[in-house]
């Protein structure tokens, strides 16, 4: 399916055939880029940045790349082509056609879906907003940009679900997620850790890793909807996503890079020696991820959720690759999941139901995931010579939603008291410390092929660009 640019708004859906959806969708474009010019990235409304622009739908060969001022970047709505003849792959609808518009009894459950999704978009804009000032390369600043343009788009995809199929309502869900502010007390985003600070690039890395790899397992469910607008809708924000979580991982991995260097040339693994060197230590960066992945932990919900067996059970929401899942996809009352709970002292496994537990079941495959990351991390440190290693903490630490929220339980997954816990928190999340030592490292290097003395070059250049290629030309 092409993509119509030349139309004021990029599109694949023929919306020029729609002229009412096209009026509301033309009013609401200058109030987006209001909020873009109000909260998004700080201070880069002149930079010429080499951005990916997205050409078709086709994951083979999608993207154009070449240097766009990002306020005259082409926000669109791009949507996979329809799949003829499909059906419900799960629920109670399994085998049925799939939607084409909104099936009257599950309109406030699929708007609820749709805004909550949408709403992450722009929050994350709004939570890195002044990393820009700070950057370690413009390699970094363009994939900075690079990522705020997309989740920018990605909230074009869900405003345009909600004005094309759910009318005045719609409109106005739309409008309200241009209201709302990342860690405002009176107007906050939905969900928790779209509200937490990214003040450090530390943070940053962290963040595309862990939290965008949440959107990911979330878009995949959203994926398999038998309602096919969202569908088509979340395939395509998957493409894109992808390179979210490659900022992550990557950018974690030159900064562990950097420090074993480090660690080589002055044969320690001191953290004061490390950090008096100019490079983060390990038991930081693990602090760091303790905190972030607990708090992208809570964002699936608690263990036992009505609302996920119902948004299962109507066909609204499936499981991460449904399709490939080798039960009845309907979870009758014998389909059970292992669910931790905490009794009597202790962290213990019961049998639920699966219908009931998928919450979880996502949860556990976001952590797999996860693992997997951090196992190659573990790659680059054991390359380095380094004995030092990561770990993700257990599920239960740190968390403020679902069984463990009103227990203390450590990384290693031991319950402790609330006075230990105090007495020990400091070594297992980040501290003002740590903070307070992140921004001296926070200058911002902006000559090409030049790297911030804390992490490494990447191994390749954007586009196969060359080291000293120019990502970003400053005004």
């Amino acid at each position: 399916m092409s993509i119509d640019y030349a139309s004021k708004i990029p599109n694949n859906v023929d919306l020029g055939s729609n002229k009412t959806l096209q009026r509301a969708l033309e009013h609401w474009q200058p109030a987006y880029l209001d909020w873009w010019r109000e909260v998004g990235p700080e201070g880069s409304t002149d930079y010429d940045v080499y951005l990916r622009t997205a050409v078709s739908v086709d994951p083979k060969g999608w993207a154009h790349f070449d240097y766009v001022k990002m306020p005259d970047y082409r926000w669109g709505i791009f949507l996979t082509p329809p799949e003829k003849g499909r059906v419900h792959g799960f629920g109670a609808h399994k085998g049925q056609p799939v939607w084409n518009e909104v099936p009257g009894e599950y309109r406030t459950h699929l708007r609820r879906i749709i805004v909550t999704q949408g709403d992450t978009e722009p929050a994350s804009v709004e939570q890195q907003r002044a990393l820009g000032r700070t950057c370690p390369s413009l390699y970094d600043l363009r994939n900075l940009y690079q990522v705020n343009v997309e989740e920018g788009r990605h909230l074009w995809a869900m405003v345009y679900l909600l004005h094309a199929y759910f009318g005045r309502d719609g409109r106005e869900e739309a409008d309200e997620m241009l209201a709302r502010r990342s860690g405002d007390a009176d107007k906050p985003r939905i969900l928790g850790a779209f509200n937490e600070k990214t003040s450090d690039w530390l943070s940053f890395f962290m963040f595309t890793f862990l939290t965008d790899r949440d959107g990911k397992y979330q878009l995949a469910a959203l994926a398999e909807s038998g309602f096919d607008p969202l569908a088509r809708s979340t395939r395509f924000m998957l493409t894109e996503e992808a390179h979210h979580l490659f900022v992550g991982e990557s950018g974690i991995g030159r900064i562990l890079q950097r420090t074993a260097e480090v660690m080589r040339e002055l044969a320690t693994e001191d953290p004061d020696k490390l950090r008096a060197a100019g490079v983060i230590d390990i038991p930081t960066i693990q602090r760091y991820l303790n905190f972030h992945f607990s708090v992208t932990l809570d964002l699936y919900g608690s263990e036992i959720s009505s609302n996920a067996s119902t948004f299962f059970s109507n066909g609204l929401k499936g499981r991460f690759e449904e399709t490939k899942l080798g039960d009845d996809h309907v979870l009758t009352s014998s389909a059970e999941y292992a669910v931790p709970f905490v009794e009597g002292g202790r962290i213990i496994e019961k049998a639920q139901s699966a219908l009931l537990s998928l919450n979880e079941r996502l949860r556990d495959d976001y952590i797999k995931d996860c693992q997997a990351g951090v196992d190659r991390w573990n790659k680059i440190l054991e390359r380095g010579g380094t004995s030092q290693r990561l770990r993700l903490a257990h599920k239960g630490f740190h968390r403020k939603i679902g069984n463990f929220a009103h227990s203390h339980v450590t990384p290693e997954g031991e319950l402790v008291t609330e006075a230990e816990w105090k007495k020990r928190e400091s070594s297992w999340l980040p501290t003002e410390a740590d903070h307070a030592f992140l921004n001296t490292l926070m200058g911002r290097v902006a000559e090409p092929g030049k790297y911030a003395n804390w992490i490494a070059p990447p191994a390749r250049g954007i586009d196969q660009r060359p080291e000293s290629f120019e990502y970003v030309r400053f005004a």
